[in-house]
């Protein structure tokens, strides 16, 4: 697993724009209609972890998921992003409008937003690009923005991992 985690971590990284945002970026090898998939449709949010997921794709709609499969979806565990806006298959912009009850950051959220963008290369890939916005100076902010910095990163090697090639014959 290890072996495989390297080179995509290779292919990925986080580029600062501004105290108060941050940008992570992977190469998928994906057409951009198939990644956009995992965040567009209910079975394909699991990709990024979650063990429960639904996302009703509309504006205002919302994407609820849930990391441990010992609950249900819109109990105290669960996660909800409100869409913002969205532009299939390349944009899709959200802001956290629930957060866990066990969620260690009680306040900073309120001000974040992420904006997805999905840019097709050449040869059926797919650049993964993740902008998120609104956070504040504080001391809880800056350790949120810690917390989804590592986040979105793991989100973009899962991405990379569920369309990497397979190396068994």
């Amino acid at each position: 697993m290890m072996r495989l985690l390297l080179p995509l971590l290779a292919l990925c990284g986080t580029v600062r724009a501004d105290e108060l945002s941050f940008v992570n970026e992977g190469v998928i090898d994906a057409p951009v209609e198939e990644v956009w998939k995992i965040f567009a449709t209910s079975e394909g949010y699991k990709v990024l972890g979650p063990a429960l997921a639904e996302v009703d794709l509309r504006i205002g709609g919302t994407i609820r998921s849930r990391y441990r499969a010992d609950g249900t979806l819109g109990d105290a565990e669960t996660i909800e992003n409100t869409i913002l806006a969205y532009e299939p298959p390349t944009m899709m912009a959200m802001r956290i409008t629930k957060t866990p009850q066990s969620f260690p950051f009680k306040n900073a959220w309120k001000t974040t937003w992420t904006v997805l963008t999905l840019e097709p290369l050449d040869g059926g890939k797919t650049n993964l690009r993740a902008a998120s916005l609104g956070f504040g100076t504080d001391e809880e902010s800056v350790a949120m923005r810690r917390f989804f910095e590592a986040g979105n990163q793991s989100v973009i090697v899962h991405v990379q991992q569920h369309f990497a090639p397979s190396t068994t014959p």
